[in-house]
């Protein structure tokens, strides 16, 4: 599909609370001035008289409907990239909106272990009154950390580990050289760069090569008191492998915000493991994740009225 003329009324569709209730999203978005465009909230399957839509996942009717498609999320395995190229639609995606976000979260999880928080969280429902032996906790400071995926989100994690005074080594299919790393390694030799570190935290997208990328000769690499940490994507992680070395004290623990399966079943052994933390593919989630969103796809409105290529453009 050609561009026909500007970019005068976007849908945004009902993908339901999370990562921002599209409701909200809309109010941020009216809120624009200097911006000649409707924004609107879709709970229909047509987007007749749209010329975009804002989503959180691929409908095949924007494919027939639309010129432009955002992507709340910065991950868009699941979009028909070919499909889109083939329709003419551009579609762009919300890299660098979560990146601190997530960053954060990833930090969080690896103090988390670092002081034994979450065993405390768990004495607390019994009222428990319990330190933990005193060669358990540890300084954060002093560990290494190996972070696989050094784009925007790795990067976010790389510089809020490196203020902390942790080693960092970083995993990319690329080198990497402008983000103070201690060393940088390929990603064939993944079990190469997990060998020493306390924490692996996978922050890559997930690819047909990233697919099933930690599995059990990476658990087997790793110390056995190291903690894998994942905001990336479920399948990058061989699930039934990490529970088996979780269950075999291979790895001391793991702190999981995605899954291959979501939500997570309800009989998944990962519910009952004293050192996992699950948490519901909340990484990115903060009250100002609205407000970023409403940043770029105002952006993205401006750029396409005036003739300009979008941010984030992936098709």
């Amino acid at each position: 599909m050609s561009r026909e003329g500007p970019i005068r009324r976007v849908a945004i569709h009902d993908w339901g609370t999370h990562p921002c209730p599209p409701r909200e999203l809309q109010r941020l978005l009216d809120r624009t001035a200097g911006i000649d465009c409707e924004f609107t909230v879709w709970d229909a399957d047509t987007l007749a008289d749209c010329d975009a839509v804002v989503t959180l996942f691929h409908h095949d009717e924007f494919l027939e409907e639309v010129e432009w498609v955002h992507n709340v999320r910065s991950g868009y395995d699941d979009f028909p990239l070919d499909a889109y190229r083939d329709a003419g639609v551009t579609m762009t995606n919300s890299t660098g909106v979560a990146g601190d976000l997530v960053g954060e979260t990833a930090v969080t999880f690896m103090l988390t272990f670092a002081k034994g928080l979450h065993r405390f969280r768990d004495q607390q429902n019994t009222a428990t009154w319990r330190r933990l032996p005193v060669d358990r906790p540890f300084e954060l400071g002093t560990a290494e950390a190996c972070v696989v995926g050094l784009g925007e989100l790795g990067g976010s994690v790389v510089s809020r580990a490196g203020v902390l005074g942790m080693d960092v080594v970083g995993v990319d299919v690329r080198p990497v050289s402008n983000l103070g790393l201690d060393r940088v390694y390929d990603v064939n030799r993944l079990t190469d760069a997990v060998g020493d570190a306390r924490f692996v935290v996978l922050t890559t997208p997930l690819t047909d090569q990233t697919e099933g990328l930690v599995g059990r000769d990476v658990f087997e690499a790793m110390r056995d008191d190291a903690y894998l940490v994942n905001v990336s994507r479920g399948e990058v992680v061989d699930q039934d492998a990490l529970v088996d070395a979780l269950k075999n004290d291979e790895i001391a623990g793991a702190a999981l915000d995605v899954f291959h399966e979501e939500p997570l079943p309800g009989d998944s052994p990962l519910w009952e493991l004293d050192d996992v933390v699950v948490t519901p593919h909340a990484a990115a989630q903060a009250d100002n994740y609205g407000d970023k969103i409403a940043d770029l796809v105002e952006t993205n409105v401006s750029r396409l009225n005036d003739g300009q290529d979008p941010w984030n453009r992936v098709v």
